[in-house]
């Protein structure tokens, strides 16, 4: 196997300054990014390539093999959420079973954003169509996750409001700003994006690497106390992210050849979600615990995969 991939993305300084965050918890260090700054950059990093996608979608025509592409997305986060819950209803609870389910379902828009910068170390573009399917993905796991939670139940009466949650997955602010953003990207005269062409793209990489700095920093506050829920939720967040990466890796080439559409398609499936679901749950599904699904999700899936889950897949879509 050629380890060159792997070495590059261990040497990315992006991830660098995600293991610095989390070493600087280790040290006790005071280092933080205020509250305020971070959500700044997430919503920039949101804005960034869901327009720079709206850009690039403008360019491409409607095609089968977008409208395959579109289904074959959607399917994903219909089926992972499903045997996810039953593998996770062995040794957890409905409702810790349902939201873990979800999120490993959904997507991480954090993830596809590094991943958008691999692909670009790689000399390959992102497609437009990528981040529309990627904005479709988030809610249907969501939806699936509570519709499991509401059926396997058997505590109480309690009933989930079905059209709250369709509602709020829809509007979640993620959600609504990539897709609003993909959208303004594709209607904008490519004249006048031109202007602010510096601000989405020159400037991305180093609000990437001080994002993963603050992502750093707060899955190292997270990671004690998750190791010690036991063994399980630890397993399950390193191994079903890789098996459903590659999995999809290989499954992929039925509905597309191109290699970076591949590649993005296994980081969608690989991916779970730390602020979608979180929030959605936080709403819905009150007995679900989040000390469990989020340090699952950002502390140990995230990192697996842009360490090691990135390399693995662009190698499984290059020899597949």
């Amino acid at each position: 196997m050629n380890f060159n991939l792997l070495i590059d993305n261990l040497t990315n300084p992006a991830l660098l300054f995600f293991v610095l965050g989390i070493i600087s918890v280790y040290l006790k260090s005071d280092l933080e990014i205020p509250p305020n700054s971070s959500k700044f950059i997430s919503l920039y990093l949101l804005f960034a390539i869901g327009f720079k996608g709206g850009q690039e979608l403008s360019h491409e025509a409607f095609t089968s093999e977008l409208a395959w592409s579109m289904l074959f997305g959607i399917g994903i986060s219909l089926i992972i959420p499903l045997y996810s819950f039953f593998i996770l209803k062995k040794k957890l609870n409905v409702f810790d079973a349902g939201a873990i389910a979800a999120a490993y379902g959904s997507v991480s828009a954090v993830t596809f954003v590094t991943a958008v910068s691999y692909l670009e170390s790689q000399q390959l573009n992102l497609h437009g169509h990528m981040v529309a399917i990627m904005a479709l993905m988030e809610s249907p796991a969501i939806i699936v996750g509570l519709l499991l939670i509401s059926i396997f139940n058997k505590e109480d009466s309690e009933t989930i409001n079905k059209g709250a949650v369709i509602k709020h997955s829809i509007t979640n602010g993620s959600v609504l700003l990539i897709l609003g953003s993909l959208i303004i990207g594709w209607i904008a005269n490519a004249k006048q994006a031109e202007g602010i062409k510096p601000f989405t793209n020159d400037l991305f990489k180093g609000f990437l690497a001080i994002f993963l700095l603050d992502m750093g920093i707060t899955s190292g506050r997270k990671l004690k106390a998750f190791f010690a829920l036991g063994w399980f939720p630890v397993v399950f967040s390193i191994f079903i992210p890789l098996f459903n990466g590659c999995v999809v890796a290989i499954l992929s080439r039925f509905v597309t050849y191109d290699i970076s559409n591949r590649f993005m398609f296994a980081i969608l499936a690989a991916s779970a979600s730390y602020i979608a679901v979180p929030a959605a749950m936080k709403v819905s599904v009150p007995k679900a615990n989040p000390g469990l699904f989020l340090p699952m999700a950002l502390a140990v899936t995230f990192p697996i995969n842009i360490t090691i889950g990135m390399p693995l897949y662009f190698l499984v879509v290059q020899h597949t």
